[in-house]
């Protein structure tokens, strides 16, 4: 028999991640743990440059997000009947194969990666690549962007509206012109970055940003139809401000650890947060989440789905659609696994009693 060829539609994940690891050599080590570290090549003091995948300042608050994760345990359940775990999540109203999204990560220029992929491929690969794998891929904003170029719109105009977009906190009239435009081609939902008000990127760029009022966050909720999503919260006083507000619904994050140092790791607040507005409002999370593992950490905190950032670029850079899709199918298989270990029969079962 000759030689097996190799095609992306039978290389592995570990494969993808190598292919990655090659195309963003100096950017991103594209490590095993992904854990903003001092020693990573992506970290250190930016001096006014881009920040590319590193964490602002110290990178601490990159790093906080991965250690705080790994101080929780979970706990082993094994004796009891055999099941096979239920993973599907509604998203509003849209029946998902797993609560795990991609998330808004925007601008492969800030990263550094333009030279490996535009920014309209990477957008299509985390929309369909997602679709492809039965989840919803978000797509973020950057100083690129403007009402004519709207690159992750169009990646979700070409699914058929299965797909979120997040707007930096841009001027009012802005904002709310995108938030149409999602409208009208039938998105998921849409949202805004609050934690985006001192974007480096946007302000070097002409791109002028802003902090959000209370009224500022209730125009834009009644300004559209779509469920309206604030991403950026770390506190139990912002949480209750975009419930105040009338969001649909929050994501905890510290934008990867880009945009203030020494934040504390986001699954270190998530549990206050979800004391506070559970089941007032839909609580989703981002911040270090490598594994199926850690996403079922995060369920047990409260959250009530999760989002994936810079994975989700080097699974793009490194296969395109089928690289996204294969990740994601990864975190699928890795979180089931976990939960046939907890005793989680569906994502109901999943509680604070598993992890320590």
């Amino acid at each position: 028999m000759g030689e097996m060829i190799m095609t992306i539609e039978n290389m592995s994940l570990e494969e993808i991640r190598e292919i990655a690891k090659s195309k963003l050599m100096g950017i991103c080590g594209v490590y095993k743990d992904c854990d903003g570290s001092p020693m990573r090549i992506c970290q250190g003091q930016s001096y006014g440059k881009p920040l590319k995948f590193g964490g602002i300042g110290s990178g601490a608050s990159f790093n906080n997000n991965f250690l705080a994760l790994k101080n929780y345990h979970l706990k082993m359940k094994v004796i009891g009947e055999h099941f096979e775990p239920d993973t599907s999540y509604e998203f509003f109203g849209n029946k998902l194969s797993m609560p795990i999204m991609g998330a808004s990560v925007a601008g492969v220029n800030s990263f550094g990666g333009e030279s490996v992929i535009s920014e309209k491929e990477f957008c299509r690969a985390v929309v369909l690549g997602c679709k492809e794998a039965g989840t919803v891929g978000w797509r973020g904003d950057t100083y690129t962007y403007s009402l004519e170029k709207t690159f992750g719109l169009d990646a979700i105009r070409e699914t058929g509206g299965w797909g979120v977009k997040i707007v930096k906190p841009r001027d009012q009239d802005m904002i709310m012109k995108l938030y149409h435009m999602a409208e009208k081609i039938g998105c998921i939902a849409v949202g805004t970055d609050v934690d985006g008000c001192e974007s480096f990127a946007m302000t070097t760029h002409n791109q002028p940003v802003f902090r959000k009022s209370v009224d500022d966050l209730k125009e834009l909720v009644s300004s559209t139809k779509l469920p309206v999503i604030i991403k950026g919260i770390m506190s139990v006083e912002d949480a209750l401000i975009a419930q105040e507000a009338g969001a649909a619904a929050i994501v905890v994050s510290n934008h990867g650890g880009r945009v203030l140092d020494h934040t504390p790791g986001t699954a270190s607040v998530l549990p206050v947060i979800v004391q506070k507005v559970k089941n007032k409002l839909h609580i989703f999370v981002d911040g270090g989440i490598r594994t199926g593992y850690d996403v079922l950490k995060m369920l047990a905190l409260g959250a009530d789905a999760v989002l994936i950032g810079r994975d989700m670029v080097r699974a793009a850079v490194g296969a395109g659609i089928y690289g996204v899709k294969t990740h994601m199918e990864y975190l699928k298989q890795t979180l089931s696994k976990a939960m046939k270990m907890t005793n989680c029969k569906s994502l109901n079962d999943i509680s604070q009693d598993i992890i320590s």
